[in-house]
């Protein structure tokens, strides 16, 4: 009893404290005298013929209050929702009527009840785009051209690979290493970046580390719960399931151009992507060399890693939070971690630590990273 008990009283101390700081507020006196501090961040925006809908999140040491709207240097009529002050970390949607011009850019200022400004620019003005039977079908065709068909491509190396001797296999685990490392770090720039929009107070950015890791611990966990790290088809779904989600971050990024109307540039990533994508097969498979997995393994491996692309589409064609984005992107980074870590785990385990400072897994290391990058640059 005596242990618990001084196991509780620095709990019920610390509750305490906690409670004495929010309810007591002893610093008020300091900051009575202080200016409210304020922040605005526009998460997303929505144009609909004569209509500009923001979504907006608030943040600071009182309620924000919207008091004017002005779009291209006029103040405008506008509508709130919910209506009144914005607490802190709540999100409401601002309604201007205005005949935006397509095409056009547009400047919006957001004015606070205490005269504070925030900023926001549309660069191209276009209608928002509205999901319909044909247009999902549409954004999921191109969700397979850019994820399921490069990644099943690199797949059809399968064969030629069985042929291959120790040493080849040997390259082609260390060049999946290489690949999965240049998508780990691009997956955190992605996330970083998407991070670095959303308001100080939700720590995007930090938000991106702290999934990532999060997501490689519980994989870690759920692919050892046999008391085994994975192995052969085991290893390649894990693969899979990193290439999978990162690939969810590439459909964001392509269903946002066709949002923004940039058609030629959405046909240009998506041809990028493509080239990008094919090594990402032959990095699925190459645990499998010594294996004998059934077709209906390779279907499997091919929808896990490519279809999360026709979902990153499909939600990147809309408005999205970067705050979601930020999110996804950790989590993709975190499953890849946890690959790069599963990969060079199997090939410890099945030649010991010498070949790994080998020439040639050093040298596929490169190559994957190399690869990588260079098909990067066509994006």
């Amino acid at each position: 009893m005596t242990r618990w008990i001084w196991l509780v009283v620095p709990v019920a101390v610390l509750a305490g404290l906690v409670i004495f700081v929010l309810t007591g507020d002893p610093l008020r006196q300091l900051s009575e005298s202080a200016p409210p501090v304020e922040e605005v961040a526009v998460e997303t925006v929505r144009l609909e013929p004569g209509s500009i809908t923001l979504s907006v999140r608030a943040d600071g040491s009182v309620p924000v209050e919207i008091a004017q709207v002005q779009v291209d240097g006029g103040y405008r009529e506008f509508t709130l929702d919910p209506e009144g002050p914005i607490g802190r970390l709540s999100r409401a949607t601002v309604s201007v009527p205005y005949p935006w011009i397509e095409g056009e850019t547009h400047h919006i200022l957001l004015v606070t009840s205490t005269g504070v400004t925030f900023e926001h620019t549309i660069d191209v003005a276009l209608p928002s785009p509205h999901l319909t039977a044909s247009s999902l079908a549409m954004l999921a065709v191109v969700g397979l051209l850019l994820g399921v068909a490069p990644v099943a491509t690199g797949m059809l190396a399968f064969p030629a690979m069985r042929q291959m001797g120790p040493g080849a296999i040997r390259f082609l685990l260390a060049l999946t290493i290489g690949l999965l490392a240049y998508l780990f770090i691009d997956t955190l720039r992605e996330g970083l970046e998407a991070g670095a929009e959303t308001l100080g107070r939700l720590r995007g950015e930090t938000l991106v580390w702290v999934s990532a890791l999060l997501t490689t611990l519980v994989l870690i966990a759920v692919g050892r719960r046999g008391g085994k790290p994975p192995e052969g088809i085991a290893l390649a779904f894990f693969i899979a399931l990193g290439i999978g989600l990162h690939n969810l971050g590439e459909g964001l990024v392509v269903g946002a151009s066709f949002a923004a109307g940039a058609a030629a540039l959405a046909t240009f990533l998506i041809v990028g992507f493509i080239i990008h994508n094919v090594t990402e097969g032959v990095g699925i498979v190459a645990p499998l060399v010594r294996a004998k997995p059934p077709l209906i393994a390779f279907i499997g491996l091919a929808a896990l890693a490519g279809l999360p692309a026709v979902l990153g589409v499909w939600a990147g064609s809309q408005a999205v939070s970067p705050y979601f984005v930020a999110l996804c992107f950790g989590i993709g980074a975190g499953a890849i971690l946890q690959v790069i870590i599963e990969v060079a785990g199997f090939t410890l385990r099945r030649e010991g630590a010498g070949p790994i400072t080998g020439p040639v897994y050093l040298g596929g290391i490169v190559a994957g990273l190399l690869v990588m990058y260079s098909t990067a640059l066509l994006v």
